[in-house]
């Protein structure tokens, strides 16, 4: 109920929805500078985790977010380069699909603060507090690497 109308529970489960968009809403163009965030201390659950877009909304604004997503960006473009050089078939399926997963899990996240996607827990890669996530992405990008390393020279 809470994704189709956001302010259905406001206390309870579309709390954290709609802190996260006052966090994204009060950091206007620019934001409020590095670490003086309001949202962070008490409003935003997990501010370290699920919610540090909101968090980085509010301290760099939406030129910040802009360039988190340009640099995401930018790897999903990298990221294809590596896989179409790759010297087989299976090499551009695994580069393919390792940059899909990374990109398609750290749009989620941005969309679910924004409110454009349900909630689910994932945590923005690269940014987010480390864990079983960052671990898992660095062997991810691991992987890439490597099937950049036996690239095929055109």
């Amino acid at each position: 109920m809470v994704f189709i109308d956001p302010t259905h529970d406001l206390q309870g489960s579309g709390y954290q929805l709609q802190q996260s968009k006052i966090a994204l809403g009060s950091g206007g163009l620019f934001g409020k500078g590095f670490g003086m965030s309001i949202q962070k201390f008490n409003y935003l659950p997990e501010p370290t985790g699920d919610s540090i877009f909101a968090v980085m909304g509010e301290e760099f604004g939406f030129l910040g977010t802009a360039g988190l997503i340009a640099l995401f960006l930018f790897f999903l473009y990298r990221g294809f380069l590596i896989a179409m050089a790759a010297p087989d078939n299976f090499g551009r399926l695994l580069g393919s699909g390792i940059v899909i997963m990374i990109i398609s899990q750290s749009f989620m996240n941005m969309a679910a603060m924004i409110g454009i996607f349900p909630l689910t827990g994932l945590p923005l890669l690269f940014i987010s507090q480390g864990g079983s996530a960052l671990a898992l992405t660095l062997a991810e990008v691991g992987v890439l690497l490597n099937i950049s390393k036996y690239r095929k020279i055109v």
